[in-house]
């Protein structure tokens, strides 16, 4: 039922996926064998989230191969660096309990504090070697896309940035096309302020669908890969029920046309923080 996308190297990635953000540790391990059951194949962590361990015993305990659960994490931000992100990706693997993962990204680009570059130096390395089947990042700008292009070898598989209705990221999501990197939304929802916007509202009730099925399928037609969060199993499957109606082209425009440049999240321009 989910389509999956080719990315630049020809790996496919289911379009839809189960985000685990702010999901509980003791509370993974149901959350993603619930999505799982539902149909989900695409689980996106993070060691920041503190889950890693529950996603990878969930995937092993639920039945299927592992080659069929397209599982993403990434980079904490205080292992920045080459020689810190080569040991932080191998314990990744192994709280993951994985030979390899399917995508790996450097969290934040926290371009005021440490040099990204060699970051993505030791992904280089990390994606040479196999263990990661793509490489990407997170929360990039242009201009921070551009500085790896012009110092390294190889262009990210993906730049997972905030984008929903009242933050749609037109430019940037335009230059992740033309230079072939999938574009990933985190928080499609806007944590729930567009829901209510009364634009969605009637877009939602022509269709007789939920504002969180209307703004999903708004991102799968512009193209962009989703990983809606809930813990509820009546929201994780209303959020999969998303493929058997289409958005018209007006009613696409109209939603792009809510645009405020609102954030929910923070500025990958200027956001510095580092954990312990």
């Amino acid at each position: 039922m989910v389509p999956n996308l080719q990315l630049n190297n020809g790996v496919e990635i289911p379009q839809l996926g189960f985000g685990i953000f702010l999901v509980k540790p003791e509370e993974t391990f149901e959350a993603v064998t619930s999505a799982l059951e539902i149909g989900y194949r695409h689980i996106d962590t993070a060691e920041m989230y503190g889950n890693e361990h529950q996603v990878g015993q969930a995937v092993a305990e639920f039945g299927v191969d592992r080659s069929e659960v397209f599982v993403t994490s990434k980079l904490n931000n205080n292992k920045i660096g080459f020689d810190a992100a080569l040991l932080a990706f191998d314990e990744t693997l192994k709280t993951l309990g994985f030979e390899n993962i399917d995508l790996f990204l450097i969290h934040w680009p926290l371009p005021t504090v440490r040099d990204f570059v060699e970051t993505w130096r030791a992904f280089e390395r990390i994606y040479a070697e196999g263990r990661a089947r793509a490489i990407g990042v997170s929360n990039f700008q242009i201009a921070h896309l551009e500085r790896l292009f012009q110092e390294t070898e190889i262009v990210p598989a993906v730049n997972q940035v905030e984008a929903h209705p009242y933050l749609t990221q037109e430019p940037l999501l335009a230059f992740n096309a033309n230079h072939e990197i999938a574009t990933e939304a985190w928080s499609p929802l806007g944590r729930g302020a567009v829901l209510d916007d009364p634009v969605i509202v009637k877009v939602a009730k022509t269709h007789g669908r939920s504002s969180a099925q209307v703004v999903l399928r708004w991102h799968l037609q512009l193209g962009s890969i989703i990983f809606p969060k809930s813990v509820t199993p009546a929201r994780v499957r209303e959020n999969f029920e998303i493929f058997d109606f289409e958005l018209s082209q007006e009613e696409m425009h109209e939603i792009s046309a809510l645009n405020r440049d609102q954030r929910v999240g923070p500025d990958p321009d200027t956001f510095a923080m580092i954990p312990n």
